[in-house]
């Protein structure tokens, strides 16, 4: 009860009253427990207003900026996603609960088996994790860590991508991958000055609007 208590002061507290308001990205969060995802070492701090971490020098980001990206992504229950930086798979659960399929890559193998894991566990059967580079996009050779095989990915085949790792600019592979009217969420910037992105995409045009500033791990892969 203890948990189920925390998680409904974040959603009132740091997601309603902060201005995230799609009501399918609300309960996603409140259903989804957040603790799970975090070593029992920091277990306590599961539910509070900054970022967690998760060990590999990786974090768990801010439940905010977790809501906020979600939201802009506009993701919708049968769409296909990509989330690039599967990290302890919070990301990951928050989009599959909310029912899209969900293609996440992860360059850390223990961090892939750990969510690739806890997920299998939990229910979710529309996510497939693979370890690769993400800055390249869906690994489509490489060999996968699965929670369910989804059908083939041919190119440009996400609505939506939604990258939890910062980069100088947004790696061309993504771009490729993002479909007609799709949109990717980025940070960003350097290490130290980085602005969350949508990327949108029209035809072969994509236009660009600033979020919020934040901050995150570095991507790291062959297109940064």
């Amino acid at each position: 009860m203890e948990w189920d208590d925390q998680r409904r002061r974040m959603v009132a507290d740091q997601l309603i009253q902060r201005g995230i308001r799609d009501p399918k990205v609300l309960a996603a969060f409140a259903k989804v427990p957040r603790h799970l995802f975090v070593p029992p070492g920091h277990r306590a701090d599961s539910y509070s207003d900054h970022p967690v971490p998760i060990g590999a020098g990786q974090t768990i980001s801010q439940p905010y900026i977790v809501a906020l990206m979600t939201q802009e992504l506009r993701p919708r229950p049968g769409g296909r996603l990509l989330d690039v930086g599967t990290g302890s798979g919070y990301q990951t659960a928050i989009l599959a609960e909310i029912g899209s399929f969900v293609c996440s890559v992860e360059r850390i193998p223990e961090l892939a088996e750990g969510a690739s894991k806890l997920l299998k566990e939990m229910g979710y059967a529309n996510v497939e994790i693979r370890v690769g580079d993400g800055s390249l996009g869906w690994p489509t050779a490489a060999a996968p860590r699965r929670v369910v095989a989804l059908p083939p990915a041919p190119a440009a085949a996400f609505e939506g991508i939604l990258v939890t790792a910062a980069a100088s600019a947004v790696p061309q592979p993504l771009l490729d991958q993002l479909a007609e009217g799709g949109r990717l969420i980025i940070p960003l910037g350097s290490a130290l000055s980085q602005t969350l992105t949508l990327i949108e995409r029209e035809g072969k045009q994509f236009q660009s609007r600033p979020l919020c500033d934040c901050l995150f791990v570095p991507l790291i892969g062959g297109e940064e």
